[in-house]
């Protein structure tokens, strides 16, 4: 109980405090705020000084700034985060859809990593020493220093152009979301099949993995009941970081294969200086990593005993 208070608190001072610097981008950048949405709804750099007037007025925009955030997180707190300046809708609207486009291409690449970084891992792992072991380990080394910038160009002329089987751009069905997913794997998987080889290598060396060897648990049963399962426990710590990392940071992808998620929504954004929709993006990215951070202690408390017992001890 005492761990789940301790997490609900960081939760919400940290989430009151991202609150304080989004609201305060309009202002930490250069310009008039009321200059800047004039700016992204016409793309006229020169303001009518009345509209300009006008329009601060309106916004609220010569009021003391305390009022203003207090008004702001009042209404962001009701999922009110106002209007985009450039198509004129409610941005929790664009966030909630542009969100759910990552998030199912985030998950999906890295439930592809997970899955062939536990069987090239363990492989390796039980493999120690030898070909196969060093074959896994030199490709997977390999994936880390392929950027999705050159991985993804490469792989729309390969199999989008060349062999014409998947198609290049859009998020229409799941044959689309291959191309993508596989630009986003590749590197994760790379680092979860390392953590997940090392954790074996010390998981099958282990007292009980032995005790268990020697009571004549068949060794398929032995890595499967006690070998995965305590492998998972650094994997899943960082699978968590590669998530909140992919929500936020898939720009690259998205951009290039014009999927309409989150990066793109930000991309986007940031170029047509629409700062509503910068701000909730920020504001919602933010707070799901810091979600995604205390659901990853509660599972990790869950599956390993010794941490739940230390967390009760404290």
């Amino acid at each position: 109980m005492v761990f789940f208070v301790k997490r609900l608190t960081v939760l919400a001072g940290t989430l009151l405090v991202v609150s304080v610097v989004v609201f305060l981008i309009p202002y930490l950048t250069p310009g008039d705020p009321a200059r800047k949405i004039l700016r992204a709804r016409s793309g006229d750099l020169n303001v009518d000084p009345a509209a300009l007037e006008g329009l601060r007025h309106s916004y609220g925009l010569d009021r003391p700034l305390l009022t203003q955030y207090w008004d702001w997180l009042g209404h962001a707190v009701r999922g009110d985060l106002g209007l985009s300046y450039t198509s004129r809708s409610p941005v929790i609207d664009m966030v909630g859809n542009a969100l759910a486009v990552t998030a199912v291409l985030a998950v999906t690449a890295l439930l592809i990593a997970l899955v062939a970084a536990l069987m090239f891992g363990s492989l390796a792992a039980v493999r120690r020493g030898k070909p196969t072991d060093t074959a896994i380990t030199t490709v997977t080394q390999g994936f880390v220093a392929i950027p999705e910038y050159w991985l993804a160009p490469v792989l729309i002329l390969l199999f989008a152009l060349r062999l014409g089987a998947l198609p290049s751009a859009g998020w229409r069905g799941p044959e689309s979301m291959v191309l993508p997913c596989l630009t986003l794997a590749l590197r994760p998987m790379s680092y979860f099949t390392q953590v997940t080889r090392a954790s074996m290598i010390e998981v099958l060396e282990a007292p009980h993995i032995t005790a268990a060897r020697a009571r004549g648990l068949a060794f398929g049963a032995t890595m499967v009941r006690h070998g995965v399962r305590n492998a998972l426990l650094p994997v899943i710590t960082l699978f968590s970081v590669w998530l909140a990392g992919l929500l936020g940071g898939s720009v690259v992808v998205e951009v290039i294969f014009s999927i309409p998620g989150m990066g793109r929504l930000l991309y986007e954004s940031v170029v047509n200086n629409d700062i509503p929709a910068i701000q909730a993006a920020i504001l919602s990215l933010v707070g799901l990593t810091v979600l995604i951070t205390t659901l990853t202690d509660l599972l990790y408390t869950a599956i390993n005993p010794r941490v739940r017992a230390a967390h009760v001890s404290a």
